[in-house]
């Protein structure tokens, strides 16, 4: 089962009016298990105005910077990332996981790909790890990165942007499109849309035939729109790696079906398989999910992101049946093995059992 550590704030950097970054400090005895593969996140703890608190952020350092580092974007109304904007200083501690995360590029020596990356915000925070360390270790490949934000002041990590574009002239190509801010060129400003992503395709800027790989990163419409337009593009879904940023923690979840609402009205029996235990609680009607109830019973289920975003609460259902009010992180052929999301599982039936030990 995926567990925190604490671990030292070593430095917080300020990078936009609302966004900063965090770098931590890995004791040598931890180092092995936060390595990290470029384009996972962290899941960090802390307890805020006497609740415990977890988000998710995305790691921004590229392997060879020598540090781990995540972004973090003040979100209206949300309370880890006020915090965290607010009042977090080096020499803090917070609760980390070690890295997660699917949204990957294991780069390969002497490979020779050619990437594409659109990403809004702070979708830019894994795209930049990866960016970084695709440039630095494979040598023959080829980076274009579309990028969206508000203004100019709004964007990300923007010198660092540049300055890969500067030292990468003939392999990195740099696109940034502004919504709230006008540019020569009538294209780059706005949304990134689907006519948008044609037009960039139709003018070479990118070839959807070619491209090895695409990564989205930011709010679930501009994926939708993206992938809408890749796929009418012929872009085939196995070539496009995905990951949504939602401030799903602060956000009120989907309502639960009448059959779920009468099944906790009756009474569920909960059963999970924890690093080897086994574990009983009671779900009822003041329930979320199977998460919520098991941490209303004293039991420690793994959980982060409470938005269907991640898989740190992945475990597969041996007993009985229950609904996701969300699942934005199982594959296909997860779900047909029977896998679900504890944080977005609401049970359908008398009894069920859930192994979390489950590969």
């Amino acid at each position: 089962m995926a567990e925190f550590e604490t671990l030292s704030v070593r430095d917080v950097r300020k990078e936009t009016p609302d966004a900063v970054s965090v770098a931590f400090d890995v004791p040598p005895e931890l180092e092995d298990r936060f390595g990290f593969t470029p384009g996972q996140y962290l899941t960090l703890r802390a307890t805020i105005a006497g609740e415990d608190v977890r988000r998710t952020y995305s790691i921004c350092s590229g392997l060879d910077d020598g540090e781990i580092r995540v972004a973090v974007k003040r979100v209206e109304g949300g309370r880890f990332s006020g915090f965290v904007n607010e009042a977090l200083k080096p020499g803090m501690t917070l609760d980390v996981m070690a890295p997660e995360g699917r949204f990957t590029c294991p780069a390969t020596e002497r490979a020779g790909h050619d990437y594409v990356a659109f990403a809004a915000g702070s979708g830019v925070t894994p795209v930049l790890s990866i960016v970084k360390t695709v440039l630095a270790r494979e040598p023959d490949s080829r980076f274009t990165f579309f990028y969206g934000n508000r203004d100019t002041a709004s964007i990300i990590f923007r010198e660092a942007l540049e300055d890969l574009k500067d030292r990468y002239l003939d392999r990195f190509t740099l696109i940034h499109v502004l919504s709230r801010e006008g540019q020569d060129v009538d294209i780059l400003h706005g949304r990134l849309s689907e006519e948008k992503v044609r037009a960039f395709a139709q003018a070479g800027l990118f070839d959807p035939a070619t491209a090895d790989r695409f990564f989205l990163c930011g709010p679930g419409d501009m994926i939708d729109t993206v992938e809408t337009a890749l796929a009418g593009l012929g872009v085939e879904a196995r070539r496009i790696a995905v990951e949504r940023f939602t401030p799903a923690g602060d956000a009120a979840p989907a309502a639960p079906s009448e059959r779920a609402q009468e099944a906790a009205r009756e009474g569920i029996e909960v059963e999970v398989v924890l690093d080897g235990a086994t574990r009983r609680f009671e779900l009822g009607e003041e329930d979320a999910s199977i998460v919520d109830a098991g941490h209303r019973a004293g039991i420690e289920i793994p959980y982060s992101c409470k938005g269907g975003m991640c898989c740190t609460c992945r475990c597969k259902l041996v007993e009985g049946e229950v609904e996701m009010a969300a699942n934005y992180a199982l594959e296909p052929w997860e779900l047909e093995a029977g896998f679900v999301l504890g944080c977005q599982s609401r049970p359908l039936t008398k009894k069920v059992v859930l192994d979390f030990d489950a590969a």
